[in-house]
């Protein structure tokens, strides 16, 4: 799909962010390079420098001319986005051997930048937004593309996860919730809140030094603090380059540098990136309680997979119900999406809940809770017999497949075994056995944001077979 369309110091490893570069709505960033033949990096170009290169200086703050972009009234904006964080970009000038590499192995992507472009349609306008609030380098901008390609639902080796590729036990350090319901590692909103946070934190920590922050970021605080004082002892310098640190991190800014170079003169590179709206993408819309995505995309009349890409930290069929009431919206479908939620019964709601079973229960009992029978139970669940283990997970349909199923025990609504091939997907399969995407996620408690793998079984109830 195109998307156009649409840390507080802790001195723990704990607080090693991860960096991955893979993953997109379709599938790998290379997957897009045939469809941006006519433009983007070329991998024929060589990394020419521009004219005037100044020896290494340590980063400073944005230039001026970016402080005015933000003061300056609407109209006065640019149009592009790109334009507006190239006026506020100040790194590209650092000389180093090690960001030549890194612009030359950008260069040798053409499908990067209009991937990044792409994604950037739905993110990037707010990352900008909220770094120049608190008036953070614009390099800090680069980050997120730097470590998952702008995108949400990207997970490193790991487990590092979203934009920003926090650590699962970073994330619960810093409160942020990750449950069967959300993980607000890959929510936009929370994840750039946490994440800028964090970095100013590290600023601090580091006497001000963002190469020192950012290598802190990706590493841990207690490692580059380590590395300082080796050097320190060996009465060497502790900055940056200096440091012996790990060959992820000893990569990781000067890509960073390397972007903000290619980014602040295209041109010097033959480098075409596509514009980006320099204006919002999303609204944020009260839903008034738990609501099942198909049907809120339904009500807003906005295409359910850019919904979820919105809402990346929505991890199943339905939203969160230990969250605020809310999604994000693409821009102006908020109001519609609001005035629908509103002629909602609770029924019409969610037709699915989950439920963990505990010490005791039984399938009887759990189906006069959710009044409901036991055989739907069983055959939603894959259950033979009655034996049920404290801790799983139980699906339990709503009304509507309450009386569906229910008056279906005849052998044409039993569930099959479908075995995922490769270049399957959620969508296909559904188009293929005239499903939705949603029943298949409910069916097999699946994460929809993860991919399918070749060889999985999903269980599938099929009308007619």
């Amino acid at each position: 799909m195109k998307l156009g369309r649409v840390v507080t110091v802790f001195y723990s490893l704990f607080f090693v962010v991860g960096c991955q570069s893979i993953g997109n709505p379709g599938g790998d960033a290379s997957a897009l390079e045939s469809s941006y033949a006519q433009g983007g990096l070329n991998p024929q170009q060589s990394p020419a420098r521009p004219q005037s290169r100044a020896p290494y200086a340590a980063p400073v703050a944005p230039r001026q001319n970016a402080q005015q972009l933000e003061q300056a009234p609407e109209e006065a904006l640019p149009e592009d986005l790109w334009q507006r964080i190239r006026a506020g970009l100040s790194w590209q000038d650092i000389e180093n051997d090690q960001v030549d590499s890194a612009v030359a192995s950008y260069l040798a992507q053409p499908s990067y930048m209009p991937t990044i472009s792409e994604r950037g349609s739905l993110y990037l306008y707010y990352i900008v937004e909220e770094v120049q609030k608190r008036n953070m380098p614009m390099e800090i901008v680069l980050l997120p593309l730097v470590e998952s390609t702008l995108d949400p639902m990207a997970y490193s080796h790991n487990h590092a996860a979203g934009l920003w590729q926090i650590m699962p036990a970073t994330g619960e350090h810093l409160g942020l919730q990750q449950d069967w319901w959300f993980d607000g590692r890959r929510s936009l909103r929370d994840s750039t809140r946490v994440a800028l946070d964090y970095l100013e934190q590290l600023h601090r920590e580091f006497d001000n030094d963002w190469l020192l922050a950012l290598a802190a970021y990706n590493a841990g605080n207690s490692r580059v603090a380590r590395a300082q004082r080796a050097n320190a002892a060996k009465g060497r310098p502790t900055d940056y380059w200096s440091l012996k640190l790990p060959r992820e991190t000893r990569r990781y800014v000067p890509k960073m540098l390397a972007l903000s170079r290619i980014i602040a003169d295209p041109e010097a590179y033959d480098v075409i990136i596509p514009p980006v709206a320099n204006a919002p993408a999303f609204e944020v819309a009260d839903i008034g309680g738990q609501i099942e995505l198909a049907r809120a995309a339904e009500l807003a009349d906005v295409n359910l997979e850019t919904l979820r890409w919105l809402n990346a930290g929505q991890l199943r069929w339905a939203t969160s119900p230990d969250r605020a009431a809310q999604l994000l919206v693409p821009h102006g479908s908020g109001a519609r999406l609001e005035e629908g939620v509103a002629e909602l019964s609770p029924a019409e709601r969610v037709r699915w809940q989950h439920y963990t079973i505990r010490s005791g229960d039984n399938l009887i009992g759990i189906a006069k809770k959710f009044d409901t029978q036991v055989g739907l139970l069983r055959r939603v669940n894959g259950i033979r017999g009655s034996m049920i283990r404290a801790g799983a997970t139980l699906m339990i349909p709503g009304n509507e497949w309450t009386s569906g199923l229910a008056a279906a025990e005849q052998p044409t609504a039993s569930p099959i075994g479908y075995r995922v091939r490769r270049g399957d997907s959620l969508y296909g399969i559904a188009g293929k056995f005239k499903v939705t995407v949603d029943d298949i996620v409910a069916w097999n408690a699946l994460d929809p944001g993860k991919y399918l793998q070749p060889g999985q079984t999903l269980k599938l109830h099929v009308r007619g077979i």
